[in-house]
């Protein structure tokens, strides 16, 4: 049995990093424009969920992409992102 848990612990962090990397990837895909308008406050916004989640890289380039915002819009992209950080 505990072997098991220990195989399921690996398991729940291995789904983190990997969880990070997909919510970055919806950053860039915002910030560069990748098959969608761009969109800085939601590239913010998954860069902000991604860094909550481990990812230094999306904190890193979350905090370059603030400084080209707006309060208003660092505000409501923070705002969503906590929003959608409660519903999932």
């Amino acid at each position: 049995m505990a072997r098991l848990e220990m195989h399921e612990a690996g398991y729940g962090m291995m789904a983190t990093g990997a969880q990070a990397d997909v919510l970055f990837e919806l950053g860039m895909m915002y910030v560069t424009g990748r098959d969608c308008a761009v969109d800085l406050v939601a590239a913010h916004k998954w860069f902000n969920i991604a860094a909550i989640k481990g990812s230094d890289r999306a904190a890193r380039l979350r905090a370059e992409l603030a400084a080209t915002m707006s309060k208003a819009d660092i505000a409501r992209a923070l705002r969503e992102a906590r929003e959608w950080m409660t519903m999932h």
